[in-house]
């Protein structure tokens, strides 16, 4: 149990330690990066001033990614591991008006508020979500990752899609969401990367059959594409390489390979891989954490720095264990 606990909580501290990796270095064009911090993120920064998101926030705190994953986390313990859409875009809408009340201009992203607009105005929480392409569903998933064993595909994509498709009913959005629940849940129940990152590329073939056609490339075809891209590069042009032809835009099936195509090149480390994610520049927040959050899966709590998880939790007020723990029992339920 120790070792599951490990993972599941390494999962937590990847995605807030990639997230407040990538908080300075996000929305930013990869020269900027360079010309701020370097060819290599070293650590935490505080925002920059005149940063379009993060202008003036300390050292380490994390962005929307982290915060809708707590959110997400809190539903699925409530509610034993089902999500209701009510209750999703309910608390949605409350932690926006939180991040106004304390200043910050990270808030909703654009299929998210324009769902719940919809919801608003009284469509039907199926179809809120029919344009839902971006990473946000894939971005706050990692909770259902958890609480779900890769072991019960159809259980997992089940959950994936009910925590989902309120804001991201779409194929290629659920597909993207779908592939990084599969990869953190594989990595919980004990795989290691290169079989993580083939129940991602099962799970998103199949969920991507879920929701709502949108153009969009085919998400598991593009992480299959994207790891192998990097595969056997020298780790000085990973970032190059992934910023060029892999993307790193809001799209999910940009944002979503790239951070399996980082976690690939650098697959021991996940310090370093989550600041190579953070160095990437664009959406970078949102593909540090997802980094962060599969090889935490895969390695532990204790594979990512003392001092970088005690700083995190202590800019944020963030206390995951207990997330972790009350995630697990949902997961360990799943077996009865």
């Amino acid at each position: 149990m120790h070792e599951i606990r490990s993972r599941a909580l390494g999962a937590l501290c990847g995605l807030a330690i990639g997230d407040a990796l990538g908080m300075p270095t996000q929305s930013l064009p990869r020269a900027e990066v360079v010309a701020r911090y370097g060819p290599l993120v070293s650590g935490f920064r505080p925002g920059p001033a005149g940063h379009p998101l993060a202008a003036g926030l300390p050292a380490g705190t994390v962005t929307d990614d982290t915060e809708q994953a707590v959110l997400l986390a809190g539903l699925l313990v409530a509610g034993d591991g089902e999500v209701s859409a009510a209750a999703l875009a309910r608390d949605l809408l409350a932690w926006e008006e939180s991040m106004r009340a304390r200043g910050s201009l990270d808030l909703l992203g654009p299929s998210t508020r324009r769902a719940l607009a919809a919801l608003a105005a009284g469509t039907g929480a199926a179809e809120a979500g029919r344009r839902g392409v971006t990473n946000g569903a894939a971005m706050r998933v990692t909770p259902v990752g958890i609480a779900t064993s890769a072991r019960d595909p159809r259980l997992l994509e089940d959950r994936v899609v009910a925590a989902s498709r309120l804001t991201h009913n779409t194929g290629v959005a659920l597909a993207g969401a779908a592939a990084v629940a599969a990869a953190v849940s594989a990595g919980i129940d004990g795989e290691p990367l290169p079989a993580a990152i083939r129940r991602a590329v099962a799970a998103a073939a199949s969920a991507a059959g879920r929701g709502h056609w949108a153009a969009g490339a085919d998400v598991a075809a593009r992480i299959t594409w994207a790891t192998g891209l990097v595969a056997g590069l020298p780790q000085n042009q990973v970032i190059g390489t992934v910023y060029r032809l892999v993307g790193t835009s809001l799209a999910t099936q940009e944002s979503v390979p790239a951070a399996f195509a980082v976690a690939a090149a650098i697959p021991g480390d996940p310090w370093l891989a989550c600041r190579t994610a953070a160095s990437l520049g664009g959406d970078c927040d949102t593909i540090a954490a997802m980094t962060g959050a599969i090889l935490g899966a895969c390695h532990g709590a204790d594979a990512f720095p003392a001092a970088a998880r005690a700083t995190v939790a202590r800019v944020n007020g963030l206390d995951l264990g207990p997330l972790a723990d009350n995630l697990l029992a949902i997961r360990d339920a799943g077996h009865d």
